[in-house]
């Protein structure tokens, strides 16, 4: 495509998935210096698009005011009005997201979907006869839709560091800090955390500061039983808004963090991740943008991975996968990574 042109890009969960577009836009924007894109998704992460220029940012509350089938033709409505669109980016491929992108096509819109390979995905994770081999990232795959829309893109591949507006929680920094984002949405993802404690215990030992994330009440009730044990703790978990606890990730010198949104908020701003992986596996693409595979700490049994999301119950009911992680491999692997 050549000349000013304006899409409309659509990605509206998970908050680790809707992280990942935002390198892709990017990096699409800086390629392309004439074009515009109108961004929708869940009101939670506007922060993640804050400053990105040429870029408009169109909170959609699927709870409320735009919930069910005719939520969604209100929002076709509202979106119409902040066009005109030369094509549209579907980067969800769901019912709600190809309803809208079906509505613009029959408005003379034209859009391309993501493709999941689900298929692949299936070989990966079936158990014999595993097919193990890396699948292409998710932030590729983002970048496939783009290019099928006519744009040229090349992913750099690269963290990049971003300074924080202001140190909102924290005092002055005198010594490293590790970011801690222990929880996921599903089990099969999730460092049992009577050993994660072992693990901010070995921390503890060490002359660094330790900042705990998370949001749902029980993750808030198990940071903050850490941080009344721990010296070195500090929970931020409703302490903080999403772009106050983005200055905070930025000043971090790693983030621990399992296959889950922490990883990918902690990639937005350029931090380094140290990443703990269970059921899942990132050949399934999904390893932060950026970020290295020296930087993984996961066992190679035979069963691994057995689930796309860590959604699947073990099948082996001992959930070996994550169990066989030694504490210490975690903390040694983060104290390598700061200077003490």
């Amino acid at each position: 495509m050549t000349g000013k042109k304006h899409i409309l890009v659509m990605r509206f969960s998970a908050m680790g998935d809707v992280a990942m577009t935002v390198p892709v836009i990017k990096e699409l924007l800086q390629q392309h210096p004439d074009l515009k894109i109108t961004y929708v998704s869940r009101p939670a992460f506007a922060a993640f698009f804050e400053g990105i220029d040429r870029l408009q940012y169109v909170k959609a509350d699927f709870k409320a005011e735009y919930s069910g089938f005719t939520g969604t033709l209100k929002l076709f409505r509202y979106l119409k009005t902040l066009g005109p669109y030369d094509a549209l980016a579907n980067l969800h491929n769901n019912l709600r997201t190809n309803l809208l992108q079906a509505l613009f096509k029959l408005s003379g819109i034209s859009g391309q979907q993501i493709t999941k390979g689900r298929q692949e995905k299936k070989l990966l994770t079936r158990f014999p006869n595993k097919v193990l081999k890396p699948l292409r990232s998710i932030p590729e795959r983002y970048a496939d839709v783009f290019r099928q829309l006519g744009f040229s893109l090349t992913l750099s591949g690269k963290l990049g560091k971003s300074l924080p507006a202001v140190n909102t929680f924290a005092d002055t920094k005198n010594q490293p800090w590790i970011g801690i984002s222990p929880f996921a949405q599903h089990k099969g993802k999730i460092y049992p955390l009577g050993r994660m404690e072992q693990v901010i215990e070995m921390l503890n030992r060490s002359r660094v500061k330790i900042f705990v994330f998370g949001g749902l009440p029980y993750e808030k009730a198990i940071a903050d039983e850490w941080e009344q044990k721990y010296a070195s703790v500090t929970s931020v978990i409703d302490r903080m808004d999403m772009k106050q606890e983005l200055d905070l990730i930025t000043q971090l010198d790693v983030m621990l963090a399992m296959d889950s949104a922490g990883m990918h908020m902690a990639s937005l701003v350029g931090t380094p991740v140290v990443s703990v992986w269970g059921a899942t596996h990132h050949y399934a693409g999904f390893l932060g943008y950026g970020q290295t595979e020296d930087n993984i700490v996961a066992d190679d049994i035979a069963c691994r991975p057995c689930s796309v999301y860590g959604n699947k119950p073990c099948f082996r009911g001992d959930y070996a996968c994550l169990y066989n992680i030694h504490p210490q491999d975690i903390a040694s692997k983060l104290l390598a990574l700061v200077s003490l």
